[in-house]
């Protein structure tokens, strides 16, 4: 591209069913930072998305340990439907959380009701992330959620 180029990352977007629910899961549960919420109704919201009989979007930023951001979004006024939570998918998408003790956090998270796509933390053995430990959880709604823990 000649005059315009891509220069960094800016935020994760994750749209949730309930706006309340999902912090509790995201802040609570896991202990992301609250950046702010706000309610978007403006005419740029309906330009962007483009979705006929939206009312508005009810909008959380979070911060990861980090510091990278997740926008959190409940489409308000419209019917919705839940997407797919398989991986393999075109189209659906995880984000991945550095994580310190994984087997015990697993544990702790299957105790307090979190779902778990894998039934126990793998032990990568080849590749890129040789060395570590991963484990596939799901939010509230069925986003995927990859908690790895790094080799010291």
């Amino acid at each position: 591209m000649k005059k315009g180029k891509v220069t960094g990352f800016i935020h994760n977007g994750i749209t949730v069913k309930n706006l309340e629910d999902a912090l509790g899961f995201y802040v609570d549960l896991l202990g992301f930072n609250l950046l702010s919420t706000q309610v978007a109704n403006s005419d740029y919201i309906f330009d962007i998305v483009e979705i006929p009989g939206l009312k508005e979007i009810k909008i959380a930023f979070v911060e990861i340990p980090g510091g990278q951001v997740i926008e959190i979004l409940e489409y308000v006024g419209i019917e919705t439907y839940p997407g797919s939570a398989r991986s393999c998918d075109y189209g659906t998408g995880h984000i991945c959380l550095r994580v310190e003790n994984l087997e015990s956090l697993y544990e702790e998270l299957k105790e307090k009701g979190v779902k778990f796509k894998s039934e126990k933390v793998a032990h990568i053995t080849a590749g890129t992330n040789k060395g570590s430990k991963a484990v596939y959880m799901l939010d509230p709604d069925g986003y995927i959620i990859e908690l790895m823990e790094k080799p010291e």
